[in-house]
């Protein structure tokens, strides 16, 4: 189960996967999302800029799993528009 959400020009989608002993791995990908495509090249730059996080930390519930993911990506991206 995974629950994409927008913040700040990104897409956050968080994923909770199960492991054989029962735990949950926090994961997520984060993609920017073009508003506005000026021209080719910038779309397919704006396509091909996704990241992928896998095993952030793990839980015994699979909704702290997407909530802790979730948080994550959040933190990321404000960490990473801080620094531009």
């Amino acid at each position: 189960m995974n629950r994409a959400i927008q913040y700040k020009g990104y897409e956050v989608t968080p994923v909770a996967q199960r492991l054989p002993n029962g735990l949950f791995a926090a994961g997520l990908t984060i993609e920017r999302v073009a508003i506005e495509r000026v021209a080719t090249e910038t779309a397919a730059a704006n396509e091909s800029d996704a990241r992928s996080f896998d095993a952030l930390d793990y839980f015994f519930d699979e909704e702290h799993a997407l909530a802790y993911a979730s948080r994550w990506g959040r933190l990321w991206i404000d960490n990473r528009k801080r620094g531009q």
